[in-house]
């Protein structure tokens, strides 16, 4: 199957198709646009087409800044053009979508380093295909046992402070996500691929460097205050070397400790990182900057295999992880949804029902969300569908609630893949903030998340600073299923805003007849704070038009325009399951691509 790609011509407005045979495919912006990394794809089909700046128009024509991909062999799509080739290559080479997925998410964790790593968290939903077979991977890490609830009350007023060692309290999960997956592709599906080659790549762009992205710039440069004279000595010691804004000048991005570092993980595996040598140096390099963590956590880590949550939406069900995820706040919005006719209203219906059915959601859990093992959390009373039923008729069509409770934050990315047998994936990783605690372990190039600093100080809130214990997390990773088998993948970055833009992607595509890429090109809301803002404001992109935004002010939202195609809505990813095959659609607003294997 030939792949494509082409523009929409800003004159004539027509989409010009360009026929583009396997191999090398420079993916390239015109005008004001952002550049997209050069991606070398080979073996494989690759489709982008590339649109003007101009509003893309009503939502349900089918126009498009990113061309999706189709194939049947395989589908990969990440924010990262080489993360996506990374993936595809997997599949290539043999792999199923569980090989993709670690192929890519091991090659964002170079790539993308504002917005994951390593040195971070992530959270898996996998089916297996011939098994018939949903599962649920948590890949996060617990606090450390040294954890001193009583320190941290006495050091920070209200809230951890998110730079610094202090903040990296918790272990670093993301490895175990990546080799539980292995194991399971490896010895449950029959995989022939070896561990070490899923990392190649990552390995290769961490030590010979590559160019850095869009986004990686835009956030640098939104960070400055990370890169300011006050900062304090361990930021400026460990961070500044890797990550300020000069080496963005400086040709390719090299990372060579991270790259030796993956080399060991490439060579040992999981234990490695967590209880050989290397899991030794990073706790190490960790404790000399204040962090509680020692390497007995490390030694401790597992990834755990979950049972995912599901909720009935039309013809199918939604599925999404069980807590410390907000997985139920997701699912719970598309329960409340489920009693409306969404395909039927307008543009300003239809954002004011999803933003009125958020807030309901989201009390409960800005109440409830905590780490399951430690406190009760009442996920079948928050979805059970007689109490959705008369939460729901607290959404008025006219007017609209006042909304209340805490930031959520989180810079994130989402990869999802699929194959031909049926297998898929959607993986969720994260180091929480941008860049994350900003302090890198001693020399071994891992960046540290700053995920602990989301618990609260207050001793009698669910999501409570202790020892051992799994703060309260944004991650989400969703699919859509249609007689037990997944219809739609989909997954996406943005904190306070993933639950949101699933709701969007999912009525989008199953209620209002969107293709995945029209789905995430589609201008997007996001409601409350995200990305260091502290407005909780309703955001509107402003394709949207200064009519819509002007009835959801009537109506008593604080709606605001933003930038047409703006990275506070997040970069969602999707690839849609159907009878001739697979479409995927990658987020225009980040640096990646939709690769599909015909």
């Amino acid at each position: 199957m030939d792949g494509f790609r082409g523009r929409t011509d800003t004159r004539s407005g027509r989409t010009l198709h360009i026929h583009a045979p396997e191999g090398d495919i420079a993916a390239w912006r015109n005008g004001n646009q952002r550049a997209l990394e050069r991606a070398h794809i080979g073996g494989g089909v690759f489709a982008v087409v590339l649109g003007s700046d101009r509003a893309m128009g009503p939502e349900k024509r089918d126009v498009t800044r990113l061309a999706g991909a189709s194939g049947r062999r395989g589908m990969v799509c990440t924010p990262h053009g080489l993360a996506s080739e990374a993936g595809a290559a997997a599949l290539r080479d043999g792999g199923n979508a569980l090989d993709a997925a670690v192929a890519a998410v091991a090659t964002i964790a170079v790539v993308y380093p504002h917005m994951n790593g390593i040195g971070g968290d992530s959270f898996w939903l996998i089916y297996d295909a011939a098994h018939r077979r949903l599962a649920g991977l948590n890949a996060a890490g617990r606090s450390a046992a040294a954890v001193d609830p009583d320190w941290y009350r006495s050091r920070f007023a209200g809230s951890i402070a998110p730079r610094g060692g202090p903040a990296a309290l918790t272990v670093p999960g993301t490895v175990a996500g990546w080799w539980s997956t292995h194991v399971y592709s490896r010895d449950t599906l029959g995989s022939t691929m070896r561990w070490s080659a899923l990392l190649e790549r990552a390995i290769a762009n961490a030590r010979d460097g590559f160019e850095v992205s869009g986004s990686q710039r835009r956030v640098t440069a939104q960070a400055a205050a990370l890169f300011a004279d006050g900062v304090g000595d361990q930021v400026r010691r460990t961070f500044w070397p890797l990550f300020h804004p000069d080496r963005l000048a400086s040709g390719r991005f090299v990372q060579p400790e991270l790259a030796r570092t993956l080399m060991f993980v490439a060579e040992g595996g999981a234990d490695e990182f967590y209880r050989g040598d290397l899991g030794k140096r990073i706790a190490a390099g960790a404790a000399a900057l204040g962090s509680p963590l020692g390497a007995a956590d490390f030694a401790e880590h597992r990834a755990e295999w979950v049972e995912p949550l599901r909720m009935p939406y039309r013809d199918g069900q939604a599925a999404s992880l069980p807590p410390p995820t907000q997985g139920f706040a997701a699912l719970a919005i598309l329960g409340l949804l489920d009693g409306f006719d969404v395909r039927s209203l307008d543009d300003t219906e239809y954002v004011h029902v999803i933003v009125e059915a958020t807030k309901v959601a989201f009390e409960d859990r800005d109440r409830y969300l905590a780490d399951p093992d430690v406190v009760s959390v009442p996920v079948a009373k928050c979805l059970d569908a007689d109490r959705l039923a008369r939460r729901r008729q607290r959404i008025s069509m006219t007017q609209a609630m006042p909304i209340e409770g805490p930031r959520v934050d989180g810079d994130t990315i989402a990869v999802v893949t699929a194959d031909g047998d049926g297998n898929a994936v959607c993986v969720i990783q994260s180091l929480y903030h941008e860049f994350g605690a900003a302090v890198v372990a001693g020399d071994t190039g891992v960046l540290l998340q700053n995920r602990g600093c989301f618990f609260s100080l207050d001793p009698a809130h669910p999501n409570c600073l202790a020892p051992r214990k799994r703060t309260a997390h944004t991650l989400i990773p969703s699919m859509y299923l249609v007689g037990g088998r997944p219809r739609l993948v989909y997954g996406t970055m943005g904190g306070e805003g993933q639950p949101q833009t699933q709701a969007a992607l999912v009525t989008r595509l199953v209620d209002r007849g969107l293709r995945p890429q029209a789905a995430v090109d589609a201008p997007r809301w996001l409601l409350g704070r995200t990305w260091g803002e502290t407005t909780r404001a309703l955001r509107l992109e402003d394709r949207f038009g200064a009519d819509v935004i002007a009835a959801l002010q009537a109506r008593g939202h604080d709606a605001r325009a933003v930038e047409a195609w703006s990275d506070l809505m997040g970069h969602a990813q999707v690839i849609e399951l159907h009878d001739e095959g697979l479409r995927g659609g990658s987020d225009p607003r980040a640096d990646g691509a939709a690769i599909g294997l015909g």
